[in-house]
């Protein structure tokens, strides 16, 4: 008795459903365990609409490039993602990554499945961060260009892992990204901070440096002592000192910012409040006797910090901030951050005459492009310096020459 026939993959069928839709329905495949027809619906409000889709999904079935929309929640994605395809970034980088998906996106996308996401949906989403309907106040274009990239990546990931066909946030239209404003201290200011900076025993040393050398508030911390070379006059930044939950290993080493170390040659003066902190230190280890902490592990050089408490541990970045607003307030610059100091650091350097790869160098920026997007407006002081050389340049260009003296020779040719 011959066998019963089965239905080859790729054929469908069309009916009108009771509420109206037209469902067309075609056979994927089969179950390699169980033998039963995998079956996929489509639906369209007309018959051609629903036939229109249905070739389609025959024609991509036949070619072989038919797949099957994921159903999985958004959410489960996320988790996912971060546990298999963030090893390789940096703590600070995946807490940040978290902190978008819990404050933004999972409360409007998370329960949608990732066939459900498309580029119109999406791009409401973004609309709705931008400009949101009740009245609040919508997130700036930096944050919502940021959170685009972050989905971004989530999404093509999932392109890629055959979850979806393709990547619903290519082709987004973001808002415009305004430039940010960035307050460096007046020369003043820095004149000032430096004279009450001496007033801080146990903290002013630190900004000082940090001021002169434009180091990441987390590379000045986590500086130790056999990166600083009296000698050669450089400083060897190498890593910076990260604070994190004690679940995930409290205070600890990791690699710059950028990943790169850079060595460093400051001012000679830098230099000489390096070695008057070595001295300093060399007197709270006196004082401290047997109290004194090499943090980590005294027999480790690498862990001999430079900055410390006055019984040898590790400076909070939180403490480190509570004196240097202090000192902001007594210089008449109460808004200030600790990060403006290196924004004081890069604009003092291009001012004296440092050129943008240099200073690229000694800020640790993976390239000159970002140095120039973040410092390439220029002050008010290399405005009236460019001006003056150009007028310069146009007087000499513009002067008159000097009249010739004596008699005027003709020649006349024949």
């Amino acid at each position: 008795m011959p066998g019963k026939s089965r239905r080859a993959a790729g054929t469908g069928s069309l009916r009108k459903r009771t509420d109206g839709l037209w469902e067309a329905r075609a056979t994927t495949g089969y179950d390699p365990e169980t033998g039963k027809q995998l079956v996929k619906s489509v639906y369209g409000k007309t018959q051609s609409e629903a036939r229109q889709k249905l070739n389609q999904m025959v024609a991509e079935i036949d070619n072989g490039s038919y797949l099957e929309p994921s159903r999985m929640p958004l959410e489960l994605w996320v988790e996912r993602w971060l546990e298999e395809y963030t090893f390789d970034k940096k703590y600070a980088t995946v807490k940040n990554y978290r902190a978008i998906f819990k404050a933004h996106i999972l409360p409007h996308l998370g329960k949608l499945r990732l066939c459900e996401l498309d580029r119109i949906r999406v791009q409401r989403f973004y609309n709705a961060l931008y400009a949101p309907r009740d009245g609040s106040k919508g997130l700036s274009a930096k944050t919502i260009r940021n959170v685009h990239g972050l989905l971004n990546k989530l999404m093509g990931q999932a392109v890629m892992d055959n979850l979806v066909r393709m990547n619903p946030c290519a082709g987004a239209v973001l808002p415009r990204k305004e430039k940010s404003v960035i307050k460096p201290l007046t020369d003043e200011q820095l004149r000032e901070l430096l004279i009450a900076a001496d007033d801080d025993p146990d903290y002013g040393n630190l900004i000082k440096l940090v001021a002169l050398t434009g180091l990441r508030e987390s590379e000045a911390l986590g500086l130790t002592w056999d990166c600083v070379n009296f000698r050669r006059g450089t400083i060897l930044i190498e890593k910076q000192l990260l604070k994190k939950p004690l679940k995930d290993g409290g205070i600890c080493f990791s690699s710059p910012k950028n990943g790169r170390a850079r060595s460093i040659m400051p001012a000679p003066y830098v230099m000489e409040i390096l070695q008057a902190q070595k001295d300093k230190q060399e007197e709270y280890r006196r004082v401290s006797g047997s109290c004194w902490e090499d943090w980590k592990d005294a027999a480790r050089p690498k862990c001999r910090l430079v900055f410390t408490t006055i019984t040898g541990s590790y400076i909070s970045p939180g403490t480190m901030r509570v004196h240097f607003k202090k000192l902001a307030e007594q210089i008449g610059a109460p808004e200030a951050r600790v990060h403006d100091l290196r924004h004081t650091y890069a604009m003092v350097s291009l001012e004296n005459g440092d050129d943008i790869k240099t200073v690229q160098g000694n800020l640790g920026h993976a390239t000159a492009a970002f140095t120039l997007d973040v410092y390439g407006h220029v002050s008010d002081r290399m405005k009236k310096e460019s001006s003056s050389r150009m007028e310069e340049f146009i007087r000499g260009l513009t002067a008159p020459e000097d009249k010739p003296t004596g008699p005027i020779i003709k020649i006349v040719n024949g």
